[in-house]
């Protein structure tokens, strides 16, 4: 069920699923990408609450049910709503936090600004490089473009790399999905997002000294995110593990939920037990 809620300034949408009452249950926060909204985890939310978890997938600010606001939307500003979020849902014990594109940046943003709260860190079809010059140029002139056009024209072109042609032959139900996200996010969230992220910092040295277990995950044909960027962050990681889900590009969750769900629950049991300790203070934006 959507629930709402007044976080960081703005009325935020996400779904609380499932709870940590049963022995090892994690509280799982899930970051999605762009341009899509919380309903791309409905796969693993579901597995994850079944097995015990108490899931957090929220949209983010521009998108799905959370407010817009125009302009430029920063990682930094993402990763302040999230940990009001947290806040405003008192949720203290450390978390299990995992975002996917985008959302993988956000999340390494996280872990750079309150790695205290984390528990343990999955970064899926991400990468950890400021962008360039090139790409801070495209991304601001993709902004301009989904302004002036709206979302269909580049949803039409580019749902063949979001996930694979053979998941378009073969699941086209989750293509749907996909599409369906695509064309429901609102212009001017996204392109706030596009312009934030073009400005975003480079996450290599705070991932060098990440202090939690990784789980980095990749669509083998994401041409978006190869593989190569999956190994950079597994070897940049001190404790990290890398699986590549085949037959799947940009969205193995959604592709290939099965091996997706498969790799996460077994890094889960993996976690060491801790006992639970109450989280600093998150860092704010302003």
């Amino acid at each position: 069920m959507l629930l709402t809620a007044t976080v960081n300034g703005i009325t935020t949408g996400y779904e609380d699923t499932g709870d940590t009452g049963e022995a090892g249950g994690e509280t799982i926060l899930l970051v999605h990408g762009h341009p899509f909204d919380h309903t791309m985890w409905a796969p693993q939310t579901a597995a994850l609450a079944a097995a015990g978890h108490r899931v957090l997938v929220p949209d983010l600010r521009g998108y799905g049910a959370t407010q817009v606001v125009p302009g430029m939307t920063r990682l930094e500003t993402f990763a302040a709503d999230l940990a009001a979020l947290l806040d405003h849902l008192g949720v203290t014990d450390r978390i299990v936090l995992g975002g996917l594109s985008m959302g993988g940046q956000i999340a390494m943003e996280c872990a750079r600004r309150f790695p205290g709260r984390l528990r343990a860190l999955v970064l899926a079809d991400t990468f950890a490089h400021a962008e360039t010059p090139e790409g801070r140029r495209n991304r601001n002139a993709m902004a301009d473009r989904l302004l002036r056009e709206g979302m269909r024209g580049y949803t039409e072109e580019v749902l063949d790399k979001m996930v694979s042609p053979r998941t378009i032959a073969t699941r086209p139900a989750a293509a749907a999905h996909v599409r369906r996200m695509m064309l429901g996010a609102p212009p001017e969230g996204a392109a706030a997002a596009l312009r934030g992220r073009a400005e975003r910092p480079d996450y290599a040295d705070s991932l060098a000294r990440l202090a939690v277990p990784a789980l980095v995950l990749t669509g083998r044909d994401d041409t978006y995110t190869p593989v190569a960027d999956a190994e950079f962050l597994r070897d940049r990681i001190p404790d990290a593990r890398l699986t590549v889900i085949e037959d799947a590009a940009h969205l193995p969750n959604l592709e290939q939920p099965g091996a997706f769900n498969t790799a996460l629950t077994g890094f889960l049991a993996a976690l060491p037990a801790v006992r639970h300790t109450a989280a600093p203070a998150p860092c704010r934006v302003g």
